[in-house]
């Protein structure tokens, strides 16, 4: 319920908490086909909700793009160092974050579609997809459409990630009670962060986003650095 409220006020930074504390909790090779599965249902979910602010049309050529890259991307998973990569994204996380912001207009459909490649391919090889995701949005000119399309764009993500787990043999049904009891609440969460965010000044949300970004990414920079 926290980590979706979170999401749902910023836009980000509640999977990169769950996955925290999931890991407290189980071993990384169950955490980690568990906290996708739930971000497919929390995503879902917060798409519903907030269907009307979706941009459709970038989310459409985004997950087009993005099927190819999820199949390349689960194909070339063990031949990339995943260190240095992990670095990569965490140093352009933090620069998209305080760059200046693009202009709407330069957004076309061969642009979008490219982009939702390479960011399935690097969701499927590191596991970070919702910060990258979230600094290709920042073009949009409203907070809730930010969310709304990150969401959209989130589930597809997570669909494909859940079907290749399955695809390598993870066993879901044992987890489907813990699944369906953390999606359930991650609902009330979003409708707490729902109002949270209707509340919340223009100004402010772009502060907390950028700042929610830079943690991510300065996190994702110490894993690079000093790996577990």
């Amino acid at each position: 319920m926290l980590t979706s409220a979170l999401t749902a006020t910023f836009g980000l930074g509640g999977g990169a908490l769950m996955i925290t504390v999931l890991v407290l909790v189980f071993p990384p090779a169950v955490a980690v086909p568990v906290h996708g599965l739930v971000q497919l249902g929390s995503n879902g979910g917060r798409a519903v909700m907030m269907r009307r602010d979706v941009q459709w049309r970038f989310a459409g050529w985004f997950i087009a793009g993005g099927v190819p890259g999820a199949f390349l991307g689960a194909g070339v998973a063990t031949l990339l160092p995943e260190q240095l990569l992990t670095f990569a994204i965490a140093a352009f996380v933090l620069w998209s974050a305080w760059s200046p912001q693009p202009k709407p207009e330069v957004r076309g459909r061969v642009q979008t579609a490219i982009a939702g490649f390479v960011a399935a391919i690097i969701g499927m090889v590191t596991g970070v997809g919702g910060p990258l995701v979230a600094t290709m949005l920042r073009f949009l000119p409203d907070r809730r459409q930010i969310i709304a399309t990150h969401a959209v764009v989130m589930t597809a993500q997570n669909a494909l990630k859940a079907v290749a787990f399955a695809a390598f043999g993870f066993v879901f049904a044992s987890y489907v009670p813990l699944v369906i009891a953390m999606v359930l609440s991650g609902l009330v969460g979003t409708a707490i962060g729902g109002r949270l965010l209707a509340n919340l000044p223009e100004k402010s949300f772009r502060l907390g986003f950028k700042l929610a970004l830079s943690a991510i990414a300065l996190s994702l920079l110490w894993t690079s650095v000093f790996p577990a």
